[in-house]
């Protein structure tokens, strides 16, 4: 690696304690000393350096990103006060310098910006150092305290000395004389303490100065002249003086050492002491006359931060230097009069000592962190003073009206002279009535309601509140009760609720159970709007029922609900929303747009997340808007659009006690105009200024006070970004997505705090439950920026738009911390999906200025693309209306990728590295830009010493000690925040939530990490998904939110040292890694992931089935149209057909005849040996049941069945599931365990797996097969009461546990898990089940009969029951002929029916009356009588329930064709009318209405885990042996090869090979299992080498040993040879020893005279340069077992083709498989003739070349190299000339396919270039691996007895 080179650190900081960090300079080119201190505000930089109590310090500011808004005019003056600058706090900077973690540079963003804060700094001559570890010096001070600090710059060059480049060095280590190093290299400059200083005398005003009020505002004193505050400057800040300008008042400004006392009662009628820096101590004049005005007592005196210490000076109370200070925003202090919590604004290192307060004086306020003085007055006097600055700048502006008071006691003494007599007065009541006014709320038993099946818009958030919530309650200690059908949730798991119930949480069901359980409280706000509506529609029987709402009142709630009413309230206080109106019907809608104007949006009332909402232009938009509106909906909003205004979220809490938090602020990176939900949102906000921040802080705190607000809500503002105009959105007064996004964020658990203010706690009574020692009535402050991106699985559902507007449509999100927004932001593009490598170019489908305009999900990658492609910042803000501030990071990122391509990972310094690591790129994408492959990137990495860092998230900014391990990753930093000593197991989540995987893999993770805590193990979770249970930092000992990918999980298991990996709990995610941890050694938990590819491979896997005799559906891998129709044609149609390469969503299908496969095909792309066809065959009318298990070392601990209700072809995701089944036949289920135990025995599994079977007539087929937890494990588990992972964890960690466990469920009990589809979000879509997933969630009920269990699981999903009209419209006959009796079970019950044309005929002849509905298309409607118009009963609401069931799709219709039954499927969803479209569904339903069940609540609704011992399960099932497979000992006695000589390739035929590698599988697994099996126990093996060899010979050694026998060693150089004895003489000897001779001779015959006159077997190890058969055997073995199968692929020989015998034999070996091979090799090395005509004659042979072109590689699936062996050439010279001829690096793999392999059959020279050892493709390595198990097999069939 090259040498560091200077980049850039020309500024060092150097602490008195002896720590240095070096960073680069952006202030002053100077050095400075001064006393360095920290600040751990969010916003306003430019208020903070101009504050003068910071005169002398070096400041250092927690927050990371710094100058982001630039810096307002110096020149523009205040409107009231002429003479003061408009924005800043003095008229220079006043601290001595500045230090930042990361600095914006020229690219800030703000409408008042004039320039950037660099620029001002050197106007001002401040020097500013960035790039230092901010949280390690904070750290510092927080432990030792306040100390001298210095910046130096750099006046020599930088040596290249690699200690400094690093960042931070401790002097102390670096003794050895690197110090005067980078000492020598710096300016030097004294220490110098500014507490020794009058710094006070420096910033004071040096003459008196008068400041008027405004006339029309002005106060006047009875004898006419104005009220006059003299203001004592001590380091005044200009604020204090437009607060009190502003009220009226005459200021007069006096200097520090003035004698004001003279002035007093004449001239002035209130004196103000301003704040102001330094030692109290030294204000000796200032004291005196304080303590004679207050003697003389003519006015009241009013003393803010400085002036309050030196008024408690002036009464005769002490002053303390404190440790570090207080400085922020968010500081708790509690007054004692009211007992409310202010959050205040502060920056002093001293305070007045209380305990000295003289008599006559009391406390006022108390810092609630750390119980320091924070106020005080007199008891008799109206004197008061207060350690925090009320007039913020920058800051929360909670406690301004202090002004009010001190002017208002100004005035009364004026009024009436016995004011001054008395003490101040302050509004709020006292402590006493405020507890009266809000008591604690005393509750036994709660009801909380949850948030039903996951949804678009309502999803895994609220398993989190509600888990959050429950745990606050029974920390309380109330008995709590849980509604939520949500099976797959940890709230309703045991160890949370005392009792759950799945039933619908619906207003009937919640009564029934009020009614019954008697609770005497319930929560609505933590189940999403589900709970919501539910409380709504209640909310005038709660009283009479008994229950008490806890949190936020109903009222307030449907007043936040209802548009009107919210606007409304609003405007009563004065604030704005947009301008809006709602409206009943489209009339009112048309009228009302004419108020408001074009553009608009329209929303429906009441609905969830966006539904039923989009933005208009012009009148046609609304019109169709509004249709669709009112049917989810009786009211429509119509209001002004905002689009491109910022949208900017506030999360806000608030006790019974009116105390007020903003606990986040969160910044779109989107405009308005996209659903928030939708929008990539980063917290806290980046581009707000301390005004906007603090002004819509203030007004959420106002408006939700005015709302009345109990527990935690979100508003949601427009801010115009060239005004401080905005409007308020919405509230949400309940939590909501981005509240659990909030919590992670910022670490504060609101949905725990919620809960209890809903108790009646005041914040202020609650602890942090991060630190410990601080109170919850705080706002975090962050040091980190975290970035929040949605997942969208838009293309798993047909013809949906894609488009991204008002209503949402992502079904996930993901969240990632970084340091800067960089690198926060890149995190969080990988972990959307694990293709994604990081913000660069991206081969994406669409025109880059039509996603600019127009938003879909694939936004980010198009502004990638289009910086690529050279458009400017200015331009891509004009097409988005993104914030410039945001555009120039990405804009940045683009251009480092473009610098970064023209390095190598040879060339690349080590700071460019470390750049690139800073802003947030992995190693992969590194590999990507130099050419390279992501280990070898590592290596150079590692090797470079560039390590990331490991922070805390602690709510404080490093400011307490934080008690839990909330961790991130970052490489902005120097230091861990943590010591690694737990060597705790890692658990590895579910990753994002989309379409397939959710949140049961969540359930599982928890129930894991739960499992291993309960039995004494340190556990640590990595997740990354803010939704999530297993993201809150109390579930494991230590939480990484973090990545789960190769880089981020190696990098975490190394600095953890882990005792092992869990990946089989989180889905696919870490699966995906599971192979390569495993070959980078990492210690995985449960089963080999070398199994699990056995599992995941379909040609592994279809072999191990065969070798089982476990039957599977046919299929094949087709790479023609020709032979994919001749394959059909023999397996009978229909077939299921999944192409590799997929365009546009033309995913996986049925295919019912030839034409469809042609028709289908061609929409297929290319259909090729590059992209070949999968097609199965599609078994119809088959039942598929779904078995879910645990092993523990391949033998089954545990299983349970489910069955589906749809018959197969159905995903098993969008099934309904009936457990226990009611259906099978008992044959059926003998053979189904009988085949998962074979299964689980032949995958060796440890842990859990699943099963999906498919079953005809008892004959029963494998669909697939996942080694690790499925979708069903938290299903089965809670209705069976047996924790499957729970057993599976104990499996994996090797602790003792019970094979099933007794489980005894009652008689009568059925479980039904039924799905959740979010149809209704994404326009467009089909509604319709296949074979890819569509549902988003899923519910489960239970009943007495399944019937009953699935009615109650259909309302769960929010299904209404018909009332009256049903409408019917069957496709195919068969499915009409298995309706019948249904269709007259309906007409039987009363129900009128209606039908489509063919249906209505076919119901009419079998003797039912029906009413005929045709569809006709959009032009022919207007002629149509609305009595027959389909689509007017569908947009009337005429119809309760549409069975529609489609006919299976046999002619292929081009993808824009809209069929009736698609437009008409489609409107049923669009108007929220109940719709079936699965016949099974249909037949299911009906029968169970006409079951009439009275759903009352019956015993088996509820699991109860607290008061009754015992819980529900099932009786144990008995098994049987196993049958069908061949044991191994079978299949030896099939051995071809007993006693016979291994001499040849030719010797095996294709059987022979397939036996040979079933033999080699069985010996891995033994091996794996037992790591010795004794099948040739007591033999020997003489191996002969007359040739040098490491690996073969070590291999044939290692097998005969690991096969229990024995080994002799003879090799040349001490045989008999050297006498002179024949090769036959040798092996005749060796015969009578051995019981098989392996023999490596370098002549070509010496094999055939070993065989002729030997008695044994004779095994050829290599016979000169013609044979090798042994490693053409494993050869093959590897290709097999590394890409599943051999048939067609390409294979290229490289390098020797002539003397490499390896070649010969695999070219041989290769005769029994279609491949096409290429030859690459010298001229002089050209293959022998004899092989190349043979290959030429089997077709095999595509190219021969001698040089290794990109197209040959491109094309390669295995790439064979071989050694240029100097032994066979007699010339030196010849050998010379080509034995480098070819060299693989990574520049060759550079065009490589991703899933080829790099073999070799070792030793090599320079063939293989190292870099390429840590490819995972590079296979040569595992070759020999393989070759032990091919070997141990070949010796087994050779030698077993």
């Amino acid at each position: 690696m090259a040498q560091p080179t200077d980049d850039g650190q020309n500024l060092a900081l150097e602490l008195q304690d002896g720590y240095v960090c070096f960073g680069q300079s952006f202030g002053a080119d100077k050095s400075i000393a001064g006393e360095l201190v920290f600040q751990t505000g969010m916003v306003g930089y430019p208020e903070s350096i101009t504050d003068p109590s910071y005169r002398g310090q070096i400041l250092v500011i927690t927050f990371p990103l710094v100058g982001n808004y630039g810096v307002p005019s110096r020149d523009e003056r205040d409107s009231f006060l002429k003479d003061l600058p408009a924005y800043f706090e003095a008229q220079e900077i006043h601290i001595a310098g500045l230090v930042v973690a990361a600095y914006a540079e020229e690219e800030y963003s703000h409408y008042l910006a004039t320039s950037s804060l660099g620029t001002w700094l050197k106007e001002q001559g401040v020097p500013a150092i960035t790039g230092v570890d901010t949280r390690a010096l904070t750290k510092r001070i927080r432990e030792e305290g306040s100390m001298l600090g210095r910046l130096r710059r750099r006046t020599a060059p930088t040596p290249t000395s690699v200690a400094l480049t690093d960042g931070a060095v401790n002097t102390q280590e670096l003794a050895d004389g690197h110090v005067e190093d980078w000492r020598s290299s710096f300016e030097q400059v004294e220490w110098v303490d500014p507490n020794q200083k009058n710094l006070v005398a420096e910033v004071s005003i040096k003459e008196p100065k008068i400041y008027p009020a405004d006339p029309s505002t002005a106060l006047k004193h009875p004898s006419g002249r104005p009220v006059r505050v003299v203001t004592v400057d001590v380091g005044l800040k200009y604020n204090q003086l437009r607060c009190l300008v502003k009220r009226g008042v005459e200021v007069q400004v006096v200097p520090w050492d003035y004698d004001f006392p003279q002035l007093a009662g004449k001239n002035y009628d209130g004196l103000f002491i301003s704040n102001g820096p330094g030692d109290p101590a030294m204000m000796e004049t200032t004291v005196k006359h304080i303590k004679t005005a207050m003697n003389e007592a003519r006015t009241p005196i009013f003393g803010i931060c400085l002036g309050h210490q030196l008024l408690a000076r002036a009464a005769g109370a002490e002053t303390l230097k404190m440790k570090f200070g207080n400085r922020g925003h968010n500081i708790p202090c509690t007054s004692l009069l009211s007992g409310k919590c202010h959050i205040t604004s502060q920056n002093h290192g001293y305070a007045v000592d209380s305990k000295t307060l003289p008599q006559g004086w009391e406390e006022l306020f108390v810092n609630a962190n750390d119980g320091s003085n924070e106020g005080i007055r007199h008891v008799r006097r109206p004197y008061f003073s207060v350690q925090f600055h009320p007039e913020h700048t920058p800051g929360p502006r909670d406690t301004e009206y202090l002004f009010d008071v001190f002017i208002s006691t100004i005035m009364n003494a004026i009024e009436s002279p016995d004011t001054l007599s008395k003490p101040v007065q302050f509004p709020g009541g006292t402590a006493e009535e405020n507890k009266k006014l809000a008591p604690r709320v005393h509750v036994k038993k709660v009801l909380v309601l949850g948030s039903g099946g996951l949804s678009i818009g309502q999803a895994g958030e609220f398993d989190y509140s509600g888990s959050q919530a429950i745990k606050a309650l029974k920390e309380e200690g109330i008995y709590t009760i849980l509604i939520n059908p949500n099976i797959a949730t940890i709230q309703t798991s045991k160890g949370l609720a005392d009792k759950v119930y799945f039933l619908p949480v619906t207003t009937d069901f919640v009564r029934k159970i009020i009614q019954k359980e008697r609770p005497d409280g319930i929560y609505v706000t933590f189940g999403g709007q589900t709970a919501l509506q539910v409380g709504i529609q209640l909310k005038d029987e709660f009283e009479a029922l008994g229950v008490k709402v806890l949190g936020t009142p109903i009222d307030t709630i449907v007043t936040t609900e209802d548009r009107e009413l919210f606007a409304r309230s609003m405007e009563s206080i004065g604030e704005k929303c947009a301008k809006s109106a709602s409206a009943c019907n489209v009339d009112e809608a048309m009228h009302a747009v004419k108020d408001i104007g074009f553009p608009v949006i329209v929303r429906a009332a009441f609905a969830l997340g966006g539904l039923g909402s989009g933005f208009a232009e012009d009148e046609d938009q609304l019109l169709e808007l509004c249709n669709k509106a009112f049917a989810a909906s009786p009211q429509v909003l119509i209001e002004r659009s905002m689009k491109g205004w910022k949208e900017i979220e506030y999360e806000v809490v608030r006790d019974a006690r009116d105390n007020c938090i903003t606990v986040c602020n969160m910044e779109n990176f989107d405009p308005l105009g996209i659903h928030t939900g939708d929008s990539i949102v980063v917290a806290p906000s980046q581009t707000l200024s301390d005004e906007d921040y603090n002004m819509l802080r203030t007004t959420a705190v106002n408006v939700i006070r005015h709302l009345g607000v109990v527990g935690e809500c979100n508003i949601q503002y427009a801010l115009n970004p060239f005004s401080r105009e905005y409007c308020i959105i919405e509230v949400n007064a309940r939590l909501s997505r981005s509240s659990a996004l909030a919590s992670k964020a910022t670490g504060y658990p609101l949905a725990f705090v919620a809960a209890k203010l809903g108790l009646g706690i005041p914040l202020n009574d609650i602890s942090n439950s991060v630190t410990r020692v601080t109170c919850a009535c705080f706002e975090p402050s962050l040091d980190y920026v975290v970035v929040k991106i949605p997942r969208w699985d838009l293309k798993k559902f047909l013809r949906v738009s894609t488009l991204l507007g008002s209503s949402m449509k992502s079904v996930g999100e993901v969240m990632s911390i970084g340091r800067t927004f960089e690198e926060a932001i890149q995190k969080a593009i990988r972990s959307i999906d694990p293709h994604n490598l990081g913000f660069n170019e991206t081969a994406a489908l669409m025109k880059i200025d039509q996603e600019l305009q127009t938003p879909s999900d694939q936004r980010l990658f198009a502004i990638a693309n289009a910086m690529k492609a050279g458009y400017s910042v200015e331009k891509i803000w004009e097409m988005t209306k993104i914030d410039k501030w945001f555009l120039s990071r990405l804009k940045g990122l683009s251009n480092f990728e473009k610098s970064m391509s023209s390095y190598t990972t040879m060339t690349i310094t080590k700071s460019l590295i470390r750049q690139a690591k800073q802003l947030g790129y992995s190693d992969r994408q590194l590999a990507k830009f130099w050419a390279s492959n992501e280990l070898a990137v590592r290596r150079a990495r590692v090797d470079a010493g560039i390590l990331p860092v490991v922070k805390q998230i602690d709510t404080v900014a490093a400011e307490f000690p934080a008690v839990t391990n909330y961790l991130y990753l970052t490489y902005n930093g120097t230091e861990h925040d943590i010591s690694f000593n737990d060597r705790g197991i890692m658990v590895l989540g579910s990753g994002v939530y989309r379409i397939g995987s959710s949140v049961e893999f969540d359930w599982c993770s928890v129930r894991a990490i739960r499992t291993l805590r309960e039995q004494g193990f340190k556990t640590v979770m990595v997740n990354y998904n803010p939704e999530t249970v297993s993201t809150d930092y109390d579930e494991a000992d230590r939480l990484y939110f973090e990545n789960i990918s190769l880089e981020t999980i190696l990098d975490i298991y190394t600095m953890e040292n882990s005792s092992g990996v869990i990946i089989s709990m989180g889905g696919q995610t870490p699966n995906n890694i599971a192979l390569p941890l495993h070959r980078l050694n990492v210690k995985i938990l449960g089963t080999s992931p070398e199994m699990i590819d056995t599992a995941e491979n379909r040609y592994k896997f279809s072999r191990m089935l065969d070798r089982l005799a476990v039957d599977q559906p046919a299929w094949k891998e087709l790479t023609s149209i020709e032979e994919a129709t001749e394959f059909c044609d023999r397996v009978s149609y229909p077939v299921l057909v999944r192409p590799s390469y997929v365009l546009s969503g033309a995913a996986m299908n049925t295919v019912y005849s030839r034409d469809d496969l042609a028709n289908y095909l061609k929409q297929a792309a290319d259909v090729s040996r590059d992209h070949p066809v999968v097609i199965t065959k599609y078994i119809e009318g088959a039942k598929e049941i779904e078995m879910d298990a645990v092993a523990r070392n391949g033998s089954m601990i545990g299983h349970f069945i489910s069955e589906h209700v749809e018959n197969a072809g159905v995903h098993s995701g969008d099934a309904t599931l009936i457990l226990p089944p009611q259906d099978l036949d008992p044959e059926t289920v003998r053979r189904i365990e009988d085949a998962t135990r074979k299964i689980g025995n032949a995958l060796n599994v440890t842990g859990p797996y699943n099963i999906q079977f498919i079953a005809k007539d008892n004959d029963i087929k494998v669909i697939e097969c996942n080694v690790r937890a499925s979708r069903s494990f938290p299903f089965v588990s809670k209705v069976m009461g047996v924790d499957l992972i729970e057993m599976a964890t104990k499996a994996m960690a090797g602790l003792p546990l019970v094979e099933y466990p007794p489980v005894n469920l009652p008689p009568d009990f059925v479980a039904v898990k039924v799905p959740q589809f979010s149809f209704s979000r994404l326009s467009g879509a089909d509604p319709v089940l296949g074979v890819e997933m569509a549902s988003t969630g899923e519910v489960a009920c239970f009943g007495r009969t399944k019937y009953e269990a699935y009615i109650k699981g259909l309302i769960a999903t929010g299904f209404k029951l018909p009332k009256k009209n049903i409408l019917l419209s069957i496709g195919s006959f068969k499915d009409k002929l298995e309706m019948l009796p249904s269709i007259e079970q309906l007409h039987k019950m009363g129900y009128n029916l209606f039908a489509t044309a063919g249906t209505a005929d076919y119901i009419q002849e079998h003797g039912i009356p029906v009413k005929f509905l045709e569809v006709l298309s959009k032009g022919e409607q207007d002629e149509q009588k609305p009595e027959y118009s389909l689509t007017q009963h569908l947009s009337n609401n005429l119809i309760d329930l549409y069975i529609n069931l489609p006919s299976s799709n046999r002619f292929r219709r081009p993808a824009n064709y809209m069929s009736r039954g698609y437009q008409t499927r489609r409107m049923a969803v669009d108007y929220q009318t109940p719709l079936v479209t699965n016949v099974k569904n249909a037949k299911l339903l009906i029968e169970a209405l006409a079951r009439h069940y009275d759903l009352e609540i019956s015993k088996v609704d509820f699991q109860e885990f607290v008061p009754a011992p015992g819980a529900p399960g099932q009786s144990s099932l008995h098994h049987n042996g196993l049958n069908g497979s061949m044991t191994l000992s079978q299949l030896l006695a099939k051995s071809p090869f007993k006693r016979k000589h291994i001499i040849s390739v030719e010797q095996f035929t294709r059987q022979d090979l397939h036996l040979l590698f079933t033999i080699a599988q069985e010996m891995r697994l033994g091996a794996q299992r037992n790591g010795c099996l004794d099948v040739l126990k007591g033999r020997v093996l003489c191996t002969v080498f007359f040739e040098p060899s490491t690996r073969t010979s070590a291999s044939f050694d290692a097998a005969m040993k690991r096969l229990g026998g024995e080994v002799v060693q003879i090799n040349e150089s001490y045989s008999s040879t050297k006498k002179g004895e024949s090769v036959a003489d040798t092996i005749r000897t060796l015969g009578c020893y051995g019981d098989a001779i392996v023999l490596r001779h370098p002549v070509d015959e010496s094999i055939d005279i070993a065989a002729k006159f030997s008695d044994v077997p004779i095994i050829n190890a290599g016979n000169g340069s013609r044979e090798h058969p042994t490693q053409a055997l494993l050869d093959i073995f590897t290709i097999r077992e590394e890409l599943g199968t051999v048939n067609g692929l390409t294979i290229t020989f490289v390098g020797d083709l002539k003397y490499g015998r390896t070649v010969h034999s695999l070219c041989e070996l290769l005769s029994h498989y279609e491949v096409s091979i290429n030859l690459v090799s010298p001229e002089s090395l050209k293959i022998p003739k004899s092989v190349l005509e043979a290959l030429e004659s089997r077709g095999q042979l595509s190219t021969v070349s001698s040089s290794l072109t990109s197209d040959i590689v491109a094309r390669t699936d295995v790439l064979y190299c071989t050694r240029v062996q100097k032994e066979r050439f007699a010339d030196v010279q010849a050998y010379e000339r080509v034995k480098d001829a070819f060299v693989i690096d990574n520049k060759v793999l550079k065009t490589a396919k991703a899933n080829m392999i790099v073999m070799h059959p070792l030793p090599r020279n320079n063939e293989i270039h190292e870099e390429v050892d840590f490819d995972p493709r590079a296979a040569y390595f595992r070759q020999m691996k393989y070759g032990l198990y091919t070997r141990m097999a070949l010796l087994a069939m050779v030698m077993a007895p």
